[in-house]
Formats: C-alpha cells, sequence, structure tokens
C-alpha cells in the first residue's frame, strides 16, 4: 500500500475512532502538565505577538530566565508606547535576543496598527500575517491564543508530532510536505476551543514528544499514533556544517571615548560595535584578547586588538564611556568591551 493511500485520508486514521476521544485526552493531559507562561494568562493580542516574535530563534529559557520578555513589557507596555519610541531604544532593548530585523519588524508593526489601524489589531489571520515580520505560523498562534480562533499554527512541536502522528515518511521540508502537515493540522482544530487546542499540541512536542527523547508510555494520545520509530521521524534534510570565521576588530579609547562603527548590513542594522579591519591591518597592533560567538550557522572567533592611532573611517564615531550603555550594541561585543574597560 502506498504512502498516500495509508496515512494521508483523514478519516482512515485512528485519531477519527470516536471510540478513542483523543482531542479530550490530550486537552485534559494539556490541563493537568501545562507549563505557567506568562503569555498563557493572557488573550492581549500585544503581549502574545511579542512572546511570538521573541520565541523565533529563541529558546524559552532565554525569553524568561533571562528577563527579555518581562523587561520588554516594562518599558513598552503596548502598540502606542512601541510605535512612539526611537529606534536605537528599541534595538538596545532586544539585545541580547539576536536576530535584530525581528526588532525592527516589531517596531514597524506597531506604527501600523497605531496609526494606521487606529490602535486595532486584526483578528483575521490573514491579515494578521500581512504585517510585517509575520508568517503563517505566528499568524495563526496570535489568532488562536489570542482570539481564539479555530485555526492551526504548525510550530517545530506541532510538525514533529503530526509526523509521528501520520508516521510520515516523507521530508517535511519541502512544499509538498510543508502542505501535508498544514492540512492535517487544520483538519485537526476543532471548531472552538483553537487556543487550548494548539496550546496542547505544542506542549506535547516540548515534553513527551522532543526531538531527541520521546516517552510514548506517558503520552495520552499513544493509542491513536501510528509511529512506530519515533525518533526517525520527522524526515529534513541533512542540516548544513558550521562554517568557522575569524573577525578582527580594534578597541581605540581616548579622552574616556571609545571609537565605534554603526553596523549597515541586514543582520544588525544600527547597532553599534568594534570596528572591524582587514587582517592586514592589525598586524602590528597588540592582541588584547579573543572572543568566540555564535550566529546562525557560523562560529565566529573574534580577535581584539589595541590601537593608539586609527583612522576614523566611514560609519564610526567616538563615543564616550557613559553613552555606550544607552546605545544598542550586539552582545559579543558588549560583553567585549565590559570586560575589557573593568578590566
Amino acid at each position: 500500500m502506498s504512502q498516500e493511500s495509508k496515512s494521508n485520508k483523514l478519516e482512515d486514521h485512528p485519531l477519527m475512532d470516536e471510540s478513542k476521544p483523543f482531542r479530550r485526552l490530550l486537552t485534559n493531559w494539556f490541563s493537568e502538565n501545562a507549563k505557567d507562561y506568562p503569555w498563557r494568562s493572557t488573550s492581549n493580542p500585544y503581549e502574545i505577538l511579542v512572546s511570538e516574535i521573541m520565541l523565533q530563534q529563541t529558546q524559552v529559557v532565554t525569553v524568561l530566565d533571562r528577563g527579555f520578555y518581562r523587561r520588554w513589557l516594562e518599558v513598552f507596555p503596548d502598540f502606542k508606547q512601541l510605535a512612539d519610541a526611537e529606534e536605537s531604544e528599541v534595538l538596545r532593548m532586544w539585545e541580547g535576543l539576536g536576530y535584530y530585523s525581528r526588532a525592527r519588524n516589531l517596531h514597524r508593526l506597531a506604527k501600523i496598527v497605531v496609526y494606521e489601524l487606529e490602535n486595532h489589531f486584526p483578528k483575521d489571520v490573514e491579515q494578521i500575517e500581512a504585517l510585517p515580520g509575520i508568517g503563517k505560523y505566528t499568524a495563526g498562534a496570535i489568532a488562536s491564543f489570542a482570539f481564539d480562533s479555530p485555526v492551526p499554527a504548525v510550530d517545530a512541536n506541532i510538525a514533529r508530532v503530526l509526523a509521528r502522528l501520520f508516521d510520515f515518511q516523507e521530508r517535511i521540508d519541502t512544499s509538498v510536505g510543508q502542505k501535508q502537515i498544514w492540512e492535517w493540522a487544520a483538519d485537526l482544530v476543532p471548531s472552538s476551543g483553537g487556543r487550548i487546542w494548539n496550546s496542547a499540541l505544542m506542549e506535547l512536542g516540548q515534553t513527551l514528544c522532543g526531538p531527541r527523547k520521546t516517552f510514548c508510555n506517558e503520552c495520552p494520545i499513544a493509542e491513536s499514533c501510528r509511529c512506530v520509530e519515533p525518533l526517525g521521524l520527522p524526515i529534513k534534510k541533512l542540516k548544513q556544517g558550521v562554517t568557522n570565521i575569524d573577525e578582527h576588530v580594534i578597541l581605540y579609547i581616548r579622552n574616556g571615548k571609545v571609537l565605534l562603527e554603526q553596523e549597515t548590513g541586514n543582520r544588525r542594522k544600527g547597532m553599534w560595535k568594534l570596528p572591524s579591519r582587514d587582517k592586514k591591518e592589525v598586524t602590528k597592533l597588540d592582541l588584547i584578547t579573543t572572543q568566540n560567538y555564535g550566529i546562525t550557522r557560523y562560529k565566529v572567533k573574534m580577535h581584539i586588538y589595541k590601537s593608539k592611532n586609527a583612522q576614523l573611517n566611514e560609519n564610526e564615531k567616538w563615543v564616550s564611556l557613559d553613552e555606550l550603555a544607552s546605545l544598542p550594541v550586539p552582545s559579543p561585543y558588549r560583553r567585549a568591551l565590559e570586560l575589557i574597560t573593568k578590566g
């Protein structure tokens, strides 16, 4: 029997066996085991939006335990406060989370909500997805979590759970695979209670149906699962290897001021950093320290040299050490500056 005829028909799946009320089993399990995240205790679309944007490419433990979510809401408690903030202030508050385009898009989105939509955040999932920085998953998450809409929201956790439930033996990171996963997700969402349903599926993927470890004997819907080898699913394209990069920057302090360079690239546009120099320009300078940091699939070794007579290049300026605290500076450079200046 082909994969298509075997598992792609939802009506033939054990999940649809009325004698096994899988939705009730899963949501009851979730009610008893749900983690107490702050965004789960609110239906405020702004607070849910902020959590979803922060959690893109960033782990929950980082967002919560290091206080990013709490501090952000203290400084920018609503769309209006964020919309009226300077971009430099927004980037400074985002510092440490990385992927700064998320902060810029969130800033743009707030301005649209306040000044074009008259401070009314849209409820329709397609209108939400049309906003800056919002993809299909994030739109579904906000629509279901803030407005309890019966729409799917497929993140990595839900995609993994569905691939295993249906024993999906195709890659999920292709257009065909994505289409199938989203179709299953849409078919399974109940007509009411989209918020708790999507939350429950995510929680299942985060806890009992993880990427490297599973607890099938504790799973509330194990009887409806077709998967035989859960750790073999989902199937994805192999990740690219890590690329090592050497970065050469200078530290030049004069009269209580430090020379900084403003980033112009898309990744960290508007942020301030130690000025970059070609390797040949630093061969005669004293090496102060070497710092390592990662960014996406790159492993960067940053070599910091002491300079006493640097030429001021384009996009560079002198900044007082007191002013440094208020400027947006990527975390690797902030840590290096604090280490060196304190030393």
